[in-house]
């Protein structure tokens, strides 16, 4: 007996999510229509131009800039960014380095330190109560 499997479909939203692209820089098709997830399978294995184009230049959504600058999206948001950006634009941040981007870097910093600090206390606390 085979089982008949039903094709799923997402939102262009997700998709884009999913591939890490600014929905809106997306071609008119893309954002127009559904992807299913052999068609999302298909573009992460062998992007087309457009993709590789997106990943590369922008505009980027949030969270790829806010990785891009090495800050969090409400650190983004406080600093005043709101739109996506392109390469060039994140490129030009870090080379000017303004106020706000080295305090949300700090921040960022005191963030991942105090996340390692937890895991470790963890991983100790795990340890001991295996003896």
């Amino acid at each position: 007996m085979t089982e008949h499997q039903s094709t799923q479909t997402m939102k262009p939203a997700t998709a884009a999510k999913k591939l890490g692209v600014y929905l809106d820089a997306t071609p008119a098709d893309f954002r127009d229509g559904t992807v299913t997830r052999a068609e999302l399978n298909a573009l992460q294995a062998d992007p087309p131009q457009w993709l590789r184009d997106l990943r590369r230049d922008g505009p980027h959504p949030r969270p790829v800039v806010a990785a891009k600058l090495g800050v969090s999206i409400a650190g983004l948001r406080r600093g005043g960014v709101t739109e996506a950006l392109t390469t060039e634009q994140i490129e030009a941040l870090k080379e000017e380095r303004p106020e706000w981007l080295e305090r949300e870097r700090a921040v960022q910093a005191d963030v991942r330190k105090e996340a390692a600090r937890v895991k470790k206390l963890h991983a100790e606390r795990a340890a001991g109560t295996e003896d």
